[in-house]
């Protein structure tokens, strides 16, 4: 496909080259000034930087030499038809004057413009002043600023800000000289990523695999389970090893709609519509699927509407990545949320920015025909998230910095309800409160029955027809700490340490005890069930060395991270999905390694180890290894 090539009108080529400061090779820094040894008022404005030392050699006959100053009475040379010259400017007006976008007499008149700046700004100019050792320096005044060494991310930090206005201004200014009916292509960002994986899940000897781990995603999504039957309800796996491929696909773009708006959407792989994974498993055949290379299902993952008026305020509307700052252990790095979110990140100095998100997001919205098998329907039953989170990016000191953040989370109405008493009689027969069970979930948190079920002559009092769902035994209101640290004294290595814990507030054990289905202790002696043995709380901690972004051939990472997350600390249904094979009740290490073939090109291998907390035995031992590439 080719692209329009875009105009350079005369105008515009005046313009940029008057922009442009006159500069080439740097010179090497002179001996006789240490850094750190200068106490500086103020920076350096732009014409006092094009007219210091740092201007490189010109051609003979075209500008002064460094350090000199051009008569005033004696102009430069307008650019020649001869050999390059090593300076940037003359060699750029040279080739404006070829193309037509200048014509002789404008680059005179540009060259001679130039040196009167240089002649006014350079006289007179006093006698040098010898730089003090650092033993004899003085100290500095209260006004007065060391410059000293500028770390490399910094210099990234400034790079990129720069960068960034440049493109909005030429874009909203028209510097780029585009032709009429491509302005919509420069206002349109497009990104891809494509992960490709090989995964090896082994169970060590010792599980329980006696029917102790229900699952009940698979029963909540699909037709009630019968608890009175003699069959086991749909199991998890906990001894059988798995090998198996997988893909992740996706593709967006974020669109500028001028006024400071952004559309973005994006689509990707997945081999159902789970919240916290976009894989593929490639050859699958279940969930409609059936392998032999048969194709895949794209779905629409992102879809917003974002007003970023300046970098301190944002509010997105539609579906959107994670606002809040926090790990895996309460949100999945693949979530996407429903709903709207605001943030406000004020500047306050270079030190301190607090930040403030909040927002509102619909979990669950009730069937409107529920239920669809009875002429008299049943009272709404959605679910919520309300969630505000505040904290703050410190510059402790030229090398170290932290984000901390205190965030609560209350979901309401996602826990299960009992039903009103009535009497099914077929799997069918909904009950009022069957909107309250999980519409998707992983494993680990305590459930509880739905359904009240009369006994009576209809079901051979209590012992057939007991078609049952289960929802969540308590309600949830999280409260979680989150921070990181990073030390940068190493560049390009980082250290990062990233801490977390997050406890709900919401549970009440001795309540969940009388209802509780699972997570319990060995039954008792005269057949009852154990004490519930699950809890609230979890934490979260990882040490990573290295480059996070992996932008550079050679660049590497490698971490190590604990983590412990109790029964009931969080919805299961929107954790990590990888650790113990995804949800809650597990405890255990990560240990991971990435290495950057090129660009956007990189190899990552981990391996999570992962124990049971409450409840029957279950360990795991997960492997990955990836390769990413992004666009």
């Amino acid at each position: 496909m080719k692209y329009p090539k875009p105009s350079f009108t005369r105008s515009t080529a005046l313009l940029f080259a008057a922009a442009l400061p006159l500069r080439g090779a740097e010179p090497a820094p002179s001996p006789s000034v240490e850094a750190g040894s200068v106490p500086v008022a103020e920076a350096p404005s732009a014409s006092d930087a094009a007219a210091s030392t740092d201007l490189p050699p010109e051609d003979p006959g075209l500008l002064p030499a460094p350090g000199a100053v051009a008569s005033p009475a004696t102009p430069a040379p307008a650019p020649s038809a001869g050999g390059p010259s090593r300076n940037f400017s003359i060699n750029l007006l040279k080739r404006l004057v070829e193309r037509g976008a200048l014509t002789q007499k404008d680059a005179e008149e540009l060259v001679q413009l130039a040196d009167a700046d240089v002649t006014a700004a350079a006289a007179p100019v006093p006698a040098p002043v010898p730089v003090p050792s650092p033993a004899a320096a003085p100290a500095p005044k209260p006004d007065e600023v060391r410059v000293t060494y500028v770390p490399e991310t910094v210099r990234n930090r400034i790079r990129d800000e720069v960068r960034d206005q440049l493109r909005s201004e030429a874009k909203a200014e028209g510097w780029l000289g585009e032709k009429p009916g491509t302005g919509w292509f420069s206002r349109v960002e497009p990104f891809a990523d494509i992960r490709i994986r090989y995964e090896v899940i082994d169970f060590p000897e010792g599980n329980d695999n006696t029917g102790a781990f229900p699952n009940f995603n698979a029963i909540n999504t699909g037709s009630p389970f019968d608890v009175a039957g003699t069959e086991f309800s749909p199991q998890y796996n906990v001894d059988q090893e798995r090998q198996r491929a997988r893909l992740r696909f996706r593709l967006g773009a974020e669109m500028d709609l001028a006024d400071k708006f952004t559309l973005g959407f994006r689509v990707g792989t997945g081999q159902d519509n789970s919240p916290v994974s976009s894989n593929q498993t490639l050859g699958y055949a279940g969930d409609g699927q059936g392998g032999n290379f048969s194709k895949y299902a794209l779905w629409l993952d992102r879809a917003f509407l974002a007003w970023e008026p300046n970098d301190s305020f944002k509010v997105s509307v539609g579906r959107f990545d994670n606002p809040f700052f926090t790990t895996t252990n309460i949100w999945s790095e693949d979530i996407g949320f429903d709903g709207l979110a605001l943030t406000l990140h004020p500047r306050i100095n270079d030190r301190f920015r607090p930040f403030v998100t909040g927002g509102i997001f619909p979990v669950f919205n009730t069937d409107l025909n529920f239920a669809s098998n009875q002429p008299a329907k049943f009272e709404s039953t959605d679910k919520w998230l309300y969630a505000v989170q505040a904290g703050a990016d410190i510059q402790l000191t030229k090398d170290l910095k932290t984000r901390v953040a205190i965030g609560f989370f209350d979901f309401e109405g996602i826990e299960g309800q009992l039903s009103d008493p009535y009497t099914p009689l077929d799997d069918n027969d909904a009950g009022n409160t069957d909107g309250t069970r999980p519409a998707f979930a992983q494993k680990g948190n305590t459930y509880r029955p739905l359904r009240n079920i009369t006994p009576g002559p209809l079901n051979d009092y209590g012992t057939s027809k007991q078609y049952q769902y289960f929802g969540l035994a308590t309600p949830f209101q999280v409260l979680a700490a989150t921070g990181r640290l990073d030390y940068d004294g190493w560049e390009p290595v980082r250290l990062s340490l990233v801490g977390e814990y997050s406890k709900n507030l919401a549970f009440e054990q001795g309540d969940i005890n009388s209802i509780a289905v699972n997570n319990r202790g060995p039954n008792r002696g005269d057949g009852s069930l154990g004490v519930f043995e699950g809890d609230d709380t979890a934490w979260y901690v990882n040490l990573m060395i290295g480059d996070a972004t992996l932008d550079r051939r050679g660049r590497w990472n490698a971490y190590a991270g604990y983590r412990y997350i109790g029964s009931d600390a969080v919805v299961d249904g929107f954790n990590d999905q990888n650790f113990g094979g995804g949800g809650t009740n597990m405890k255990g290490f990560t240990l991971g390694a990435n290495y950057a073939l090129s660009e956007r090109i990189s190899f990552g291998a981990r391996w999570y180890s992962a124990d049971e907390i409450a409840g029957p035995a279950f360990k795991s031992d997960i492997f990955m290894f990836d390769l990413n590439a992004r666009f």
